[in-house]
């Protein structure tokens, strides 16, 4: 697949840009051995064997610019699958800027995001689903979210997926020859055993697709709004679960004018924890638009947790609340905050009574914010809200939407495929719903690619420099 710019050779910053204390430039493309051979005099690069390092001085005409290690690689055996030149050199942006445009002034250009990944799957070395994990990779926060972009980078998906095609392939072979054979009324598949291909085929997609519920919390976080009455303790709570000082907590009424959000990682998921404004009649204009705000997260959340004070607030005003504020299909946990201030008979009967009226929907946790009781629970329960199992890394997880999009419109190609066969309906039919859900899945590997607009989406989202 030849793309514009294919036969340039690219060079951009491959590490973080700032001061440290080693730079990675790296070049790829047919002259990037040519290219750093001119600046770096100390050895003939060409004479060198791919995979191996050389120290000296790069030099433009008379003028050091830094001592470097050049690592090499020669097509085929790099990443891009072309000759590929890595200059290691000190962290100054300064060198690293004279470096890059003496490579610029020798013919290279600066690489587009993404452009060397694209490269790699380009010339073969990486399947698109392996391309699209490399930036998931590196941009991964959790040791969940990490371990699935490794699996998915190592082929699992990619392998899951081409299984699947080539079990439909042989049969859409068979289907294929019928049509050739049509006049004659001969059948080379055998519909019984399409019939229970499909059906084993479907399962696993059906397992792949509800997969990505999970995936996509992995990889994007789960909002949780902290929402409640003024006083109830919200910021509190906040401070207690990032065991850290973050909001600005008073015993005035309001002191939360606008929302504070932070990032909380329970056994690898990320919850995005908001704290909002206290839920009341508005005293003032400021306060008004903090309340509205705080509504407008309330409705847009993965979890609303409800705090309320157990010596202010009656279970029917926490209910009202609730009545208020849930959506549906939103997960909602109950925070009773201060339970140091009561005694225990009162605490009990709170609880027990927002239970009855409500028929026990919501968990209720009883926590003293202030002084960090019950906090390590409250945490440690947060991710059973999201989750219904264990969380398996090792088990291929769909992260992705674009694979998630592809995964259901094979689904449906192969649902009419399941109804069609209980109907004896002609081979071209089931021909073309076959054809169809080879496309969707050769989609999702790159096998397939009538847009090739694709590629720019998808590897736009790269850094510079992969």
């Amino acid at each position: 697949m030849k793309l514009s710019g294919w036969d340039d050779t690219i060079v951009a910053l491959a590490t973080a840009p700032g001061i440290g204390a080693i730079g990675v430039i790296r070049l790829s493309g047919n002259n990037a051995i040519g290219i750093i051979n001119d600046l770096f005099p100390s050895k003939d690069l060409n004479k060198q064997k791919t995979h191996t390092l050389h120290v000296g001085f790069i030099k433009e005409g008379e003028k050091d610019i830094d001592e470097v290690v050049i690592s090499l690689y020669k097509n085929p055996k790099s990443y891009t699958g072309e000759d590929v030149v890595e200059i290691s050199c000190h962290g100054s942006p300064y060198v690293l800027e004279e470096v890059l445009q003496a490579c610029i002034r020798r013919g290279a250009r600066l690489a587009k995001p993404g452009e060397f990944t694209q490269r790699a799957f380009l010339n073969g070395k990486l399947d698109l689903t392996q391309a699209e994990a490399v930036a998931d990779v590196i941009a991964s926060e959790t040791e969940a979210v990490h371990n699935t972009a490794l699996q998915q980078m190592k082929g699992g998906f990619s392998n899951d997926i081409k299984r699947l095609r080539e079990q439909l392939i042989n049969f859409a072979a068979l289907i294929e020859l019928e049509l050739d054979f049509g006049e004659e009324d001969v059948e080379f598949a055998d519909r019984t055993k399409l019939k229970t291909l499909i059906d084993e085929i479907l399962q696993e997609i059906k397992k792949l697709i509800n997969s990505f519920q999970l995936g996509n919390i992995l990889k994007n976080g789960v909002t949780a709004v902290i929402a409640g009455r003024p006083n109830a303790g919200k910021s509190t709570l906040l401070n207690a679960l990032l065991n850290e000082e973050r909001a600005i907590v008073t015993n005035i009424a309001g002191t939360t004018r606008d929302t504070i959000e932070e990032k909380l990682v329970v056994n690898g998921i990320i919850f995005r924890l908001i704290d909002t404004a206290g839920i009341r009649e508005a005293t003032d204009v400021i306060e008004k638009i903090g309340i509205e705000k705080s509504l407008e997260k309330i409705n847009s959340a993965g979890i609303l947790i409800y705090v309320f004070d157990v010596n202010a607030n009656s279970e029917i005003e926490v209910l009202e609340d609730i009545q208020k504020l849930k959506k549906d299909n939103q997960p909602i946990l109950l925070v009773a905050n201060k339970i140091d201030t009561v005694d225990k008979a009162h605490l009990g009967m709170l609880s027990y009574s927002i239970n009855e009226m409500n028929g026990n929907d919501y968990p209720i946790f009883e926590v003293s914010a202030l002084n960090k009781v019950q906090i390590d629970d409250l945490k440690s329960y947060l991710p059973s809200l999201v989750l219904s199992e264990k969380i398996n890394t090792n088990q291929t997880i769909v992260v992705n939407s674009r694979h998630y999009a592809s995964l259901k419109e094979c689904e449906l190609s192969l649902e009419k495929v399941q109804a069609a066969l209980g109907t004896n309906v002609s081979s071209d039919f089931l021909s073309l719903d076959i054809r169809h859900a080879l496309q969707s899945l050769g989609e999702i590997t790159g096998e397939i690619l009538h847009d090739r607009d694709i590629l720019g989406t998808i590897f736009g989202k790269f850094c510079i420099g992969k």
